[in-house]
């Protein structure tokens, strides 16, 4: 069982007055999600962060007119419920999950935001007795229902098309440079360079268990010896390249990757079907480098296979003409 979990009350079963004070916790944490985002996004997407700052206005409203219609009812003492002590309640997403994942998804985030209230001010209007906490919950959860239009008038106000591709623009930018760069610099690395060590023991010894073991530490060496140089380089302050965690964590694993792509073959017990099968992945992960570099580099596609394909089958034949010798 989830700690906790049979400590918490189910939606069905508050009263009207902590209904009211699970609508007012919930408008407040909304408007300070709102705010979060707008604050992580303004120093590189400012009209994205003007949109997101309105919405959370707007749930500043919501809240003061809940808080007014408490206090008709029930007073100025407001109960302390919040989400988590609600069972069957809808959960917002980590802000620390959610802020890395760019402006766009933050944007469809909003808009999930919005719809779940919705449902929430729907469920609690079914359920309360007073008229004039029934009509307010309706006007809320129709205020709610158009917000996702509120949200693309926000948008259109604060990011036009001109200011929302000039964003979408710089987030793409942001990803190559941060992930996509030194991830696909980590793959080549760990495919390519681990081809000679791994090939040239396979043919040197033809034993697969000391092939497969010379490959996975090459692999692992290889990662951590990139992830450390990625990071290390450069801090991202002048470059603009992003945090060097990050950088260095996309580096130090892609390489990993791709040096156990073609390791793990070596499992297999007979040598020539492990080496054929290595022989096969190499092939698939030199391929798969160029699509990256077509996709995400804009490299030509014919170009970028020539110098990986080429690159890759030098190294190959150093490894195997060492191992034979």
């Amino acid at each position: 069982m989830i700690p906790g979990v049979a400590h918490r009350r189910h939606f069905r079963n508050l009263s009207e007055q902590e209904v009211l004070a699970l609508a007012i916790s919930s408008e407040e944490d909304d408007a300070r999600i709102y705010r979060w985002y707008a604050q992580r996004l303004r120093p590189n997407f400012p009209d994205s962060a003007r949109a997101l700052e309105a919405m959370a206005a707007e749930e500043d409203e919501h809240r003061r007119a809940l808080t007014e219609e408490h206090r008709r009812r029930f007073g100025d003492v407001i109960p302390l419920l919040r989400r988590e002590h609600v069972a069957g309640f809808y959960t917002r997403r980590p802000v620390w999950l959610m802020e890395q994942l760019g402006p766009q998804r933050i944007r469809d985030e909003a808009v999930r935001m919005e719809s779940d209230a919705r449902r929430f001010y729907e469920r609690a209007a079914a359920r309360t007795s007073d008229a004039g906490t029934r009509e307010l919950l309706n006007q809320l959860a129709a205020a709610e229902s158009g917000h996702e239009a509120t949200w693309q008038q926000l948008l259109a106000e604060h990011l036009p098309p001109d200011a929302r591709a000039r964003e979408d623009a710089e987030a793409h930018r942001s990803f190559v440079l941060t992930w996509i760069q030194p991830g696909l610099a980590g793959l080549m690395d760990g495919s390519v360079s681990t081809l000679a060590p791994i090939f040239a023991a396979a043919f040197a010894t033809h034993d697969t268990w000391q092939t497969f073991q010379v490959g996975l530490a090459a692999s692992v060496g290889a990662g951590i010896s990139m992830g450390f140089t990625e990071a290390a380089s450069d801090d991202g302050t002048i470059s603009g390249r992003g945090s060097p965690f990050k950088r260095g964590l996309a580096s130090g694993v892609m390489t990993t990757v791709g040096g156990l792509g073609h390791a793990l073959p070596y499992l297999i017990p007979h040598f020539q079907v492990a080496t054929a099968t290595a022989m096969a992945l190499v092939f698939i992960e030199l391929w798969v480098i160029a699509w990256i570099q077509n996709r995400y580099m804009e490299t030509p596609f014919w170009r970028a296979a020539l110098q990986v394909v080429l690159g890759g089958l030098l190294v190959f034949a150093a490894g195997v003409l060492i191992g034979s010798s």
